[in-house]
């Protein structure tokens, strides 16, 4: 039995309301877990104490226990500071210019710089 930490939604279309939960990583994301260990709530402003309240003790016991986090729960644990910094690159290296593309850049300032 493998068990991830991860988000379950709920709320009302376009109203969308996150638990942080304990689950198998076979039930269904809206379906049965082990434990709920918070909530996250992104309508609220960020500076608002309610957007994320997090049972800090319980999820470092489920880490202790082997229960491994989703991309979307690490992200959001480090924005709060209760794991350490998740790093996300920002974009893509496949979306960076090629070589080309690069040469006409330098171009173009050379250009406008004459």
């Amino acid at each position: 039995m493998s068990l991830k930490i991860r988000l379950s939604r709920g709320g009302s279309k376009k109203r969308p309301f996150y638990r942080l939960v304990v689950a198998e990583n076979t039930s269904p994301r809206d379906g049965r877990f082990v434990e709920r260990l918070g909530s996250y709530n992104p309508l609220l402003p960020r500076e608002n104490n309610n957007r994320f309240i997090v049972n800090v003790e319980r999820i470092k016991y489920w880490m202790s226990v082997g229960a491994m986090l989703t991309e979307r729960a690490k992200r959001l644990l480090s924005e709060i500071g209760v794991i350490e910094g998740h790093s996300v690159h920002e974009t893509p290296k496949k979306s960076t210019p090629k070589k080309k593309a690069l040469e006409r850049i330098k171009a173009m300032e050379a250009a406008k710089g004459a």
